[in-house]
């Protein structure tokens, strides 16, 4: 299958030319009210229910102009381009990055059933879970006033300097969670490079109680470490000792050289790996919980999603976040598939990339209000 696969493109695919036919001959014709008339089951089959502990979360693609018949030419598309077998060498760890030779592991990030995950025939997860729990005990320290600053004083304030996928997941989750947010410290983000933006928070701060977690993968990240450097010539002003931005410096990196020559302990430093982003890493419990869903099936929401980009050009994906804790999740969204959509050259593994180029997120505002107007 996996021959089958390199050897013939997308458009070459039987299973594809099904669907062009259906489209052709059917889609114009199509009337969700009279799709919804036709089969009174249709909302219970076309969608699906994923259980949480805290709570379920309703994936409902019945409102697609889609049918019974055109699910199942979907899933044998799925089928003839292997997309389970990609799906299953993800979780195993094979290097499906074909374009960097790396694996991709931000499920194991989110393994919480400890479960072996091989890379180069190591298992991932015990140093997966040393990372986690060490970030576990930083956390407990700063919220606990555990931690001090230069002049003994607790952490009032932390400031996250990152950019991309080292900014906009952070700040998705802080603001989705601050309603259960208790007694802990403020938190702020910083990610443009134009000064007004690390200048007028640093304004609001006080650098005795505050604590900048600088995240940079290879902390060289010209935006990041502009701010980064902004953000410790502000504290030596009034520490007016090198030695103690330790106590207020931590970085998310895996270039401990760097990091020490900033001036950082790399004992507080947080590692990640290079088959994981910090983009696709949010640690959260709907991840969680689909990460064990993916595992069963590939999810039918997408496929759903892939016809309506692939056969009637919507070139535009509206992400309408109701509650307003959610009004970044569209930006972090955004990134997603804009990075997803890059450009590959291997026929092979041009399927993904043609059915997800044109998703395109448009966001007139950060959360949909319903007496608004656009």
């Amino acid at each position: 299958m996996q021959d089958h696969i390199v050897t013939m493109g997308l458009t070459h695919d039987p299973n594809f030319h099904k669907l062009q036919d259906w489209y052709t001959a059917h889609a114009l014709n199509l009337n969700m009210r009279h799709l919804f008339e036709a089969d009174k089951e249709r909302f219970n089959k076309l969608s699906l229910t994923l259980n949480t502990e805290d709570g379920d979360i309703l994936l409902d693609y019945s409102k697609n102009l889609i049918t019974d018949e055109v699910m199942k030419m979907l899933v044998d598309l799925g089928q003839s381009r292997d997309i389970e077998a990609a799906r299953q060498k993800m979780f195993n760890g094979d290097k499906i990055n074909f374009t960097e030779g790396r694996a991709v592991l931000h499920v194991a990030l989110r393994n919480r059933s400890n479960k072996p995950i091989m890379v180069d025939g190591k298992d991932v997860m015990p140093e997966v879970n040393k990372v986690l729990e060490k970030m576990k005990g930083f956390c407990h320290r700063v919220r606990s006033g555990e931690w001090k600053g230069f002049t003994g004083k607790t952490i009032t304030d932390v400031v996250n300097i990152g950019i991309g996928g080292s900014d906009l997941g952070p700040l998705m989750v802080t603001e989705a969670l601050k309603p259960y947010s208790k007694d802990g410290p403020r938190v702020w983000f910083v990610s443009n490079i134009d000064g007004t933006h690390i200048t007028k928070t640093l304004a609001q701060l006080n650098a005795e109680t505050t604590l900048f977690i600088i995240a940079s993968k290879t902390f060289t990240t010209q935006e990041t470490i502009t701010n980064a450097e902004s953000a410790k010539a502000w504290f030596l002003e009034y520490a007016k000792d090198k030695a103690a931005v330790a106590k207020h410096f931590v970085a998310l990196s895996t270039n401990a050289p760097k990091v020490k020559d900033f001036g950082i302990d790399t004992e507080n430093m947080f590692e990640f790996w290079d088959v994981s982003g910090l983009l696709y890493s949010r640690l959260a419990e709907y991840p969680l919980c689909y990460d064990s869903t993916f595992r069963k099936c590939p999810s039918p929401s997408g496929f759903a999603g892939n016809l309506v980009h692939q056969f009637f050009h919507a070139e535009t994906h509206a992400v309408l976040p109701y509650d307003q804790y959610m009004h970044r999740f569209t930006a972090y969204f955004q990134q997603v598939c804009t990075l997803f959509s890059h450009s590959v050259e291997s026929e092979c593994h041009k399927t993904l990339q043609s059915l997800s180029s044109k998703c395109i997120m448009i966001s007139f505002r950060g959360t949909w209000n319903p007496t608004g107007s656009t």
